[in-house]
């Protein structure tokens, strides 16, 4: 694992893993039974529901995918929900797909789903590059000596024996939780601090001011990542799952029912650099997801065409032909 990210992020907010890596809590009317229920066969053939979590990254990409397949005929809506209650959803065939699957992170919530062919994996790789793991800022890395989580408990008065997770029943929290309850690395008397990713980065800038130190969940892309200079922990006993991949899953028979969507879905790639600049504007620059995604969208024919590559709109026109006339 690097322990450190790369230049470039100076442009991200994580991705996740991904503000937010990672989970957004449903509301009362964002129950699975709640997504798209009802429809007449011809409705439901030009409809899709995708779901997403409060992560910069993810919502843009959903946003960007929206305005495609709406060009192309499409009406698309999306519904935040929890990770857990998302999966549900996918599974059940009350939502239609999913571009946040941090795998393997999310292989508690997902891999039974998917093995049991109720979920499929339609991009292996959405965005390449990720990070997801503990990590502490780049000052109490060097002023500490700390790299790896085995270096933690050792400077556990420092930490104040606290570790800051983002919000409850996101995949991470619950992975740091259980190395907890193991007491993994001797973090067994540590606390898991629940909050969600904007809380927990206030309290990293809060105590970066303060010159106290911190360990927080951070992934990549992310501006966190930049402004931290974060040094992502090893992991010497592999109890982390690591941030592996982001993809894209869909409900099981998608790309049967709907082939274009599932094909579009499938071409779709992004960088962690393009990722975190979605992060950069909408949290640094103030942009709206709506915006951000038009412009990218303007900003990068070329990419969008290798998006568009097989797929046809819902009159069956050729994708590239209708949005590229």
């Amino acid at each position: 694992m690097n322990r450190t990210r790369r230049t470039g992020l100076g442009l991200l907010s994580t991705t996740v893993l991904l503000t937010t890596l990672l989970s957004a809590c449903a509301s009362d009317a964002d129950q699975p039974g709640d997504f798209a229920g009802g429809q007449d066969a011809a409705t439901a053939k030009t409809s899709v529901t995708l779901i997403e979590q409060p992560w910069d990254d993810l919502q843009v990409e959903n946003e960007i995918t929206k305005q495609l397949l709406t060009k192309l005929g499409y009406t698309v809506k999306v519904d935040a929900v929890s990770v857990e209650l998302g999966a549900q959803a996918i599974s059940t065939g009350g939502a239609d797909a999913y571009l946040g699957n941090w795998w393997p992170s999310q292989q508690p919530t997902y891999g039974d789903l998917i093995d049991a062919e109720k979920v499929e994996v339609v991009n292996e790789e959405l965005v390449t590059g990720t990070e997801y793991a503990p990590a502490v800022p780049g000052d109490v890395a060097s002023k500490l000596s700390v790299d790896s989580l085995a270096d933690l408990d050792q400077h556990g008065a420092e930490f104040d024996h606290k570790i800051y997770g983002i919000e409850a029943g996101s995949p991470g929290n619950e992975t740091i939780q259980k190395a907890i309850d193991d007491d993994a690395y001797g973090l067994g008397d540590w606390k898991l601090v629940e909050s969600g990713t904007a809380a927990m980065l206030a309290q990293v800038e809060k105590n970066e001011k303060e010159g106290k130190p911190i360990v927080f969940l951070a992934w990549s892309p992310h501006w966190m990542t930049v402004q931290y200079k974060t040094v992502f922990l090893d992991d010497p006993e592999q109890v982390w799952g690591g941030a592996g991949v982001i993809r894209s899953v869909t409900r099981a028979g998608l790309a049967t029912d709907q082939p274009a969507v599932a094909k579009l879905l499938a071409n779709q790639k992004f960088t962690t650099d393009q990722a975190g600049q979605f992060y950069y504007d909408k949290d640094k620059s103030g942009k709206s997801v709506p915006e951000i995604a038009t412009a990218w969208i303007a900003a990068n024919p070329d990419t969008v065409k290798t998006f568009l590559a097989g797929v046809t709109a819902t009159d069956g026109k050729p994708a590239e032909q209708v949005l590229f006339p």
